[in-house]
């Protein structure tokens, strides 16, 4: 089945440049009306202007399609709902939200100032919300949305001197696992993107030859697969240089522990054990964690659970 966004409304965020124009391009060109969202700042936050935003709507209507540009700041709620307005009243409805815009000040923790650390987590998990909260609603009542946040390795494994980037792009995961929850009988899919791509926030930091094979173009099919009407909830997918891959988190099966046993000593010595990783396995909910634990405690001590 071929992957059609026709008669589909999106918007992205940070679509100006890199990641982001890829995406609206490539919504675009399968059929999406899109809302090419920039605020045109540079890497770190600042400056302002909306020139990008509306060179990527010219490019979009020089193939055919259909695209407007709005200069909304992700963290301001005003402006994403007036966004989202002029969406509505132009199309009538949107169904796609891309979340991609982000900053990085990249520094030790040790160098970091409280208001960089704030300011990265505002753009990037405040400015996921944003415009989710914007649109859930409207999602809710045409029963139909597919949104996809933009996490990243340095959120899912760290990296050094990026303690504000990686708590924020850790935090969109945490988001992602409870909106597909509640937007899962409104027919609301929520994903995450996790790609490593030659755009501005990774320029110097890594070989040319590198960057010459991590363009964005090489990751947008990616996001495509996690928007279409049958695309899946709940799922990270990693994505750089057309090499595609799904991040799981795991919970060991673990061990438990009697009465008489629970002392720090004893739980220490059988630390292997605890993080051996047969049988472990992907917990679809918090409370699925709950009652295993129960059930685990439960046999331990020779009690009969009642039947849920």
């Amino acid at each position: 089945m071929t992957i059609s966004f026709k008669n589909r409304v999106a918007i992205v965020t940070g679509a100006g440049v890199g990641l982001g124009r890829s995406h609206a391009l490539g919504l675009a060109a399968r059929g999406a009306k899109v809302v090419v969202n920039d605020l045109g700042v540079a890497t770190d936050g600042t400056g302002q202007s909306s020139e990008a935003a509306r060179a990527v709507v010219a490019e979009i209507e020089a193939a055919g399609g259909e695209a407007m540009a709005h200069g909304a700041n992700v963290t301001d709620a005003a402006q994403v709902q007036d966004m989202v307005d002029q969406a509505i009243a132009k199309w009538g409805k949107v169904d796609i939200l891309v979340c991609n815009a982000g900053i990085l000040r990249d520094k030790t923790f040790t160098k970091m100032t409280l208001e960089d650390f704030e300011m990265v987590v505002k753009v990037h998990l405040m400015g996921s919300v944003v415009p989710t909260k914007a649109l859930w609603d409207h999602f809710k009542a045409n029963e139909y949305g597919r949104i996809v946040y933009t996490t990243s390795a340095s959120g899912l494994y760290g990296n050094f001197g990026q303690s504000n980037y990686g708590a924020a792009k850790a935090g969109v995961v945490g988001l992602m696992n409870v909106l597909t929850q509640e937007g899962a009988k409104y027919n609301i899919r929520a994903n995450i993107l996790a790609p490593t791509a030659a755009t501005r926030m990774t320029e110097g930091l890594l070989p040319d030859q590198v960057l010459e094979l991590l363009k964005p173009e090489t990751i947008t099919p990616g996001l495509l697969t996690l928007l279409h009407e049958d695309a899946p909830s709940r799922m990270i997918l990693g994505a750089g240089g057309g090499c595609f891959a799904e991040t799981r988190i795991y919970e060991t099966q673990g061990v438990a522990f009697g009465d008489d046993e629970l002392d720090a000593d004893i739980i220490n010595a059988r630390m292997d054990d605890i993080r051996a990783e047969a049988g472990q396995q992907v917990m679809p909910g918090a409370f699925a964690q709950t009652r295993k634990y129960a059930q685990m405690a439960a046999e331990k001590r020779g009690i009969e659970l009642p039947k849920s």
